[in-house]
């Protein structure tokens, strides 16, 4: 059996340019090649969702249409948007066995996993695998929405995020007010009975305002702090419009102990990346600055 797809789609999966960030990227460098002012005029996130799940209407406007012809010479813009000739292996279906009686196990494949690159048991272990220099180090745009944000906060010196805002990148931190109700529901659930939650967001965002203080006007406006006060559910963090790191706060446990997830973006399947991506912005335009 086999699944028909929509050409651009495959073409893009066989070439690794499936991101959201890496296919911007490869529209850039083909929207020069036909015309230089056609560069910047990617698709957002939702068209080109629109694009490859086969939900166009026709054919998009023609400036994508010369730009993604010269992504893919040879191939014309009616091709790429056409099912005709594109299949996809389905999954094989096993014939049944005898089982024994009791609940079955889940397998877990492939396509189950959508955009989910990895998983890990914890906080600790996450930072383990991903220290917050190789996530922050060379990154263009941070955006974190949590309740402290000590990734930023207490595991990145302060001279390192001075030289990435001086460089241009974006950074975003939206905190739980440590002023709000919700804030203090946390810390009752978490069983703290001295302000720790309060205390600790309180001193980050402190920091963070005395960095923003100490630079350039340029550079401080591309730091941007906000708080909420609504329950937390998660912990976001997202870098470079690819990749989402993401936590959800358990009852009576403390974030360190929460499981992660990391995502990369993949516009190419059905993911969690504009899931989160829309929640954090959903939040970050509920909040106020700081």
């Amino acid at each position: 059996m086999t699944d028909r797809q929509i050409l651009l789609k495959v073409l893009l999966r066989q070439r690794h340019w499936q991101t959201y960030s890496t296919f911007c990227k490869e529209y850039d460098k083909a929207a020069k090649k036909v015309d230089s002012s056609l560069q910047g005029g990617w698709p957002s996130r939702a068209q080109l969702h629109r694009w490859l799940t086969g939900e166009l209407k026709g054919l998009p406007y023609s400036d994508h249409c010369r730009v993604l012809e010269a992504m893919f010479p040879g191939k014309t813009a009616d091709e790429l948007f056409s099912t005709n000739g594109v299949e996809v292996a389905a999954p094989r279906t096993e014939p049944e066995t005898v089982r024994s009686a009791g609940p079955e196990p889940q397998v877990c494949v492939g396509p189950q996993l959508a955009d989910v690159s990895a998983v890990f048991s914890s906080r600790a272990a996450f930072s383990s695998a991903y220290p917050a220099s190789t996530l922050f180090d060379s990154a263009k745009e941070i955006s974190a929405a949590g309740l402290s944000l000590n990734i930023i906060c207490q595991s990145y010196p302060d001279h390192q995020l001075k030289r990435l805002l001086d460089s241009g990148t974006r950074i975003r931190c939206l905190f739980l007010d440590p002023k709000g109700e919700a804030i203090r529901a946390r810390e009752a659930e978490e069983r703290y009975t001295d302000g720790t939650l309060t205390t600790l967001t309180a001193l980050n965002i402190s920091m963070l305002t005395r960095l923003r203080d100490r630079l350039d006007p340029e550079s401080a406006q591309r730091l941007e702090l906000h708080v909420y006060d609504e329950t937390i559910r998660f912990n976001i963090l997202l870098v470079d419009r690819g990749l989402c790191v993401v936590q959800p706060y358990l009852p009576q446990a403390r974030g360190v102990d929460s499981p992660t997830l990391v995502i990369t973006d993949n516009t190419a399947a059905d993911g969690l990346f504009p899931v989160f991506d829309q929640v954090f912005t959903s939040m970050w335009e509920r909040s106020r600055p700081v």
